[in-house]
């Protein structure tokens, strides 16, 4: 201890002159210590002056902290009213639908999806309680979604147009053709028994028939994608790209129409 106290020995005794002569200073009040105060605060305030423009390291990260915290905020306000305006867009898609329309419509919402493979199926917020029954067709602004299999007291489930099981009569909007359609086993949907003798191009606008006992007349259910002669065949291989898009359901409406049980009745006595 002796021998650093030998080796910082200047330093030290330059410490303790420096504090005495600040006591010294400080309780001195004779005129010329008062004048040399008002010069050393002249001096500091302008050294403060000149470099007030640096800026301070911690005040800035802590206003940079709150910058982004700030920020993170926004966004999150941001992308909510992103999400509530294309909801928006979509409801108001819907209610045109509903007013352009003669058929009666129930809105509902997708609450749950099952995507197994040719088992395509979804949940939706209404059932028996609000009307729903069995076969009733589903819909959306852009056309055809499927339909009920199943009707629980609240919930329902719907079988979409991407279905091993799914069966729909169809026509080629202006050569008014019947044929059927079904899943095509991917994300198209084919058209059977379309003879050659009809024009079908590619862009040609798919719609249900009115010989369907299930779905009203003149919805839209695609667009043809392509459309095959095959030699030797009488009718056409058609594949349809489906109008509504499967992937991002999340709001429908249930046609709330139950087919005539009479003429059900009597085209039952001649199968």
């Amino acid at each position: 201890m002796y021998d650093i106290l030998l080796i910082f020995k200047e330093y030290l005794v330059l410490a303790a002159c420096i504090i005495v002569s600040s006591a010294l200073f400080s309780l001195n009040d004779t005129p010329q210590i008062r004048d040399l105060r008002s010069a050393a605060v002249v001096v500091v305030g302008y050294v403060q002056d000149v470099f007030s423009f640096m800026p301070n390291y911690f005040s800035l990260r802590e206003e940079n902290r709150v910058l982004r915290e700030r920020n993170v905020s926004l966004a999150a306000e941001v992308s909510l009213l992103r999400e509530s305006r294309l909801e928006n867009i979509r409801l108001r898609n819907l209610l045109q639908l509903k007013q352009r329309s003669p058929f009666t419509y129930l809105a509902a919402e997708v609450v749950g999806k099952n995507q197994q493979p040719m088992r395509n199926t979804i949940t939706l917020d209404v059932g028996k309680e609000d009307g729903v029954k069995y076969n009733m067709p589903i819909v959306t602004d852009a056309g055809l979604v499927g339909r009920v299999i199943a009707t629980g007291g609240r919930y329902s489930i719907g079988q979409i147009m991407l279905h091993k099981d799914f069966r729909a009569s169809v026509q080629v909007e202006g050569e008014r053709v019947d044929g059927i359609l079904y899943w095509g086993g991917q994300d198209y949907l084919l058209v059977k028994n379309i003879p050659r003798t009809a024009k079908v191009e590619v862009g040609d606008v798919i719609i249900t028939s009115n010989v369907s006992t299930i779905y009203p007349a003149g919805i839209k259910v695609g667009v043809v994608s392509k459309a095959e002669r095959v030699p030797g065949e009488l009718f056409y291989t058609i594949h349809v790209a489906p109008a509504a898009d499967f992937s991002r359901l999340e709001e429908v409406f249930v046609v709330t129409q139950s087919p005539d049980s009479s003429r059900l009745a009597l085209e039952q006595r001649f199968k």
